[in-house]
């Protein structure tokens, strides 16, 4: 029996957008012509499937055009061994049917991602960071966390592991119109989709089906070779592997019928860009009873806020009027709901300084307060937190990345680091099956791909529960333990090393070394 999950197609105008080359930006999306488009896809699949028959399939579907998305295609675009491909991305967002002309005079986005210097160093592998310096982005070299009960803090610098930075935050759009620019340099074949997706269907192989040998891409479905994807503009193609970047409620996962496992948590975050007096060039976060703040600083004196609380207060926080919004943020980052931390609490430096040999206690170690926010720069965002796994990433011709694989807490910005990882892991892999001439939707080797990926995905996931679990309770003795260990991550260098090590994207858990 065949595989087949469907859900009813409305057809519509066939739309299919072709990426040309052109500059960062652009007047508009570039346009295929009419016959251009129908030399490779029949515009009346529904009414004649016979002539879909003898289309070429696609090598790769990527259903989810999003910035994991589109740093998978940008891999396989650069990549020797994978730039011949033919790629097709199914994804309705305007952003790739219209692609926005970004100003770096634009006001900022909301939306922001801190990518890690192993995602940084990814960007340049594929070439895609040169776009994004184009644009407003800021490095930070430092980040100082701090909890609301006044017992601890501690204080990262990129220089304590000998690196220049702790990570970059830049706009989302930013990082998706970068990596859409470096694909638009090359010349990989793919083809948008501006539609989505609506059912997927496998054939199992069998070498005893009969086939008509006159249309070859239908036999190799019957076959089990290829996977079929119909879309709800009445389309239809078929691919090697089919790729589910499209999101928490991806839309590939449950018609794959892959099982996950998760849960909500009760808290919403807030976001928006807030506007400072002065630079910016740290990241901030402290704990607060509800949940954590953020500050990061984004460039040209503007600087992000993610703000975790209960669902209750973000209605509130979202709509409440600028000025008490900004009253709030201020007094969150300030002295609002405990005093500040001391520089060191007695004996705090003598208890630990045997592990932190002769490095004396800098001045630069010591507690700063945030630089204040003067008004707000964007609008306020609201949306639900939750985790959610996969339990399998992978199947024969079907494979998850980004959130469609994983959703985390953002309370340390590793989320789309985590994403981007699956995305840069799956390429090399592809390449890897392609050097040894592998059928790259084998789930032999897919299930590398999801041995690598979901051991380190699950790793940081249980940390940032873990996190957010212990700051879920205000309990006295609890408070203590989690102040001996900021001290523990202030005080105890190659503790501290390991830490700024792990969250910049290395493979090591943040133990001792």
């Amino acid at each position: 029996m065949n595989r087949v999950i469907a859900r009813k197609v409305v057809p519509t105008y066939h739309q299919i957008f072709k990426l040309s080359r052109k500059q960062f930006c652009s007047d508009g999306a570039a346009k295929s012509s009419a016959a251009a488009a129908s030399s490779q896809f029949n515009q009346e699949s529904d009414a004649n499937p016979s002539l879909t028959d003898n289309v070429q399939p696609y090598d790769i579907a990527i259903v989810g055009g999003g910035m994991v998305g589109m740093a998978l295609a940008c891999s396989l675009a650069t990549t020797p061994l994978t730039k011949h491909l033919r790629v097709a991305i199914i994804d309705s967002s305007p952003a790739l049917a219209n692609k926005p002309c970004i100003k770096r005079e634009d006001p900022p986005d909301p939306r922001v991602s801190t990518v890690t210097p192993a995602t940084i160093s990814f960007f340049k592998d594929t070439g895609a960071w040169q776009y994004v310096q184009q644009h407003r982005h800021a490095y930070f070299d430092k980040m100082q966390v701090w909890d609301y009960t006044s017992l601890g803090y501690t204080k990262y610098d990129a220089r304590d592991v000998d690196k220049e930075v702790l990570g970059c935050v830049v706009e989302n759009k930013v990082l998706h119109s970068s990596l859409l620019s470096r694909i638009e340099d090359t010349d990989f074949q793919k083809t948008i989709y501006h539609s989505r997706l609506t059912s997927m269907s496998l054939h199992p192989s069998s070498s005893s089906i009969v086939v008509d040998s006159t249309a070859p891409t239908e036999a190799s479905y019957a076959r089990g070779r290829l996977a079929k994807l119909e879309l709800s503009d009445g389309n239809s193609l078929y691919a090697k592997l089919v790729v589910g970047s499209d999101g928490g409620k991806s839309q590939v996962r449950e018609l794959a019928g892959f099982k996950t496992t998760g849960w909500k948590y009760s808290q919403n975050a807030v976001i928006c860009t807030v506007e400072h007096s002065v630079e910016n060039y740290c990241a901030w976060q402290r704990f607060l009873p509800a949940g954590p703040i953020a500050l990061l600083p984004i460039g040209d004196k503007f600087s992000n806020i993610v703000w975790t609380m209960n669902p209750e207060e973000s209605s509130d926080f979202k709509s409440v009027k600028e000025d008490d919004f900004v009253k709030a943020v201020n007094h969150a980052l300030d002295y609002g709901y405990g005093p500040h931390p001391k520089s060191s609490l007695q004996g705090s430096a003598g208890m630990f300084s045997w592990l932190r040999g002769n490095v004396a206690i800098l001045a630069n170690e010591s507690f700063e307060i945030p630089p204040k926010v003067v008004k707000l720069a964007s609008e306020r965002m609201a949306f639900p937190l939750s985790l959610m796994h996969a339990n399998e990433y992978a199947s024969k011709r079907v494979v998850l990345i980004g959130d469609a694989a994983h959703t985390v807490h953002p309370l340390a910005g590793q989320g789309v680091n985590l994403g981007f990882g699956d995305a840069f892991a799956l390429s090399r892999i592809i390449a890897e099956g392609i050097a040894v001439g592998m059928d790259i939707g084998e789930v032999s080797l897919l299930k590398k791909y999801e041995a690598e990926r979901k051991l380190a995905n699950m790793t940081m996931m249980a940390i940032l529960d873990g996190f957010q679990k212990a700051y879920s309770i205000d309990f006295g003795p609890l408070n203590i333990l989690r102040a001996a260990a900021f001290h523990g991550a202030h005080f105890i260098s190659p503790l501290k090393r390991s830490i700024i090590s792990y969250a910049s994207g290395e493979q090591r858990l943040p133990l001792f070394y």
